[in-house]
């Protein structure tokens, strides 16, 4: 049984990614801050395939918390883990000149810090799953933005946090790769999420990525063997530059 641990799991774009891996058989960890949503989750996961699903609620902010979500992995899939989903991210946009440093700590404790310490967490995880399948070996997919790419006026904190979880991946995949545990960003312009749901008054929600788009990349990168190591993945949006969100 291969296994994944997906953060931010409870809706939008890590939702439609554990819900495609369940139907792939995929042993899941599921994490997201409310345990509500994750227990009713967690039954939707199994009626779609998945053999077995542990979840937790935990805060990204927190990460003193983040380890034990490699110990509770580890507990119920033999100490290996197939595939890491970095999901989880917060933003907030505004131009430079007001950024609020609360909210920039916010978003680099989420969207960058976390990140980090759950890489470095579960890579004995990893190591070990990629030793056990020296074809295909493991995987680490982080949810980056386009923002994170190419500068965009409004974004300079949130894309500023994005842009260092670009770097981590393609370091991560450098020191790794030789393992067996390639690590890949997917940077998406508007996914039509909850998280993008305060500007379809000036960008309609139909002309946003779909969430089933990002999951077919996801399921792609998941799917290539050892030898292949893709560190960013920018998707733009039909009929724009491809350069801004």
């Amino acid at each position: 049984m291969r296994t994944a641990l997906v953060t931010g799991a409870s809706r939008g774009i890590g939702r439609g990614i554990a819900l495609h891996l369940a139907s792939q058989g995929y042993g899941l960890t599921i994490t997201s801050r409310n345990d509500d949503d994750l227990a009713a989750l967690a039954s939707q996961l199994r009626s779609a395939g998945a053999p077995r699903v542990a979840h937790a609620a935990c805060d990204m902010a927190d990460r003193r918390s983040l380890p034990e979500l490699m110990v509770l992995h580890g507990a119920h899939f033999e100490d290996s883990m197939d595939a890491l989903v970095v999901n989880a991210g917060v933003g907030t946009a505004g131009p430079v000149d007001s950024v609020r440093m609360d909210r920039f700590d916010k978003m680099i404790d989420v969207n960058l810090t976390s990140g980090l310490v759950l890489i470095q967490s579960a890579l004995p995880l990893l190591r070990a799953a990629a030793a056990a399948d020296p074809e295909r070996g493991a995987k680490i997919v982080a949810l980056s933005s386009i923002t994170g790419a190419y500068a965009e006026a409004g974004f300079a904190a949130y894309g500023a946090s994005k842009a260092a979880l670009l770097s981590l991946v393609e370091t991560v995949s450098l020191e790794e790769s030789g393992n067996g545990v390639t690590a890949t960003a997917v940077a998406p312009a508007y996914v039509d999420t909850d998280m993008a749901a305060w500007i379809t008054d000036e960008i309609p929600a139909h002309t946003m990525i779909p969430v089933a788009d990002v999951v077919a990349v996801v399921a792609m990168v998941l799917g290539l063997s050892r030898n292949t190591a893709i560190t960013r993945i920018v998707m733009g949006r039909s009929g724009t530059s491809g350069r801004h969100a």
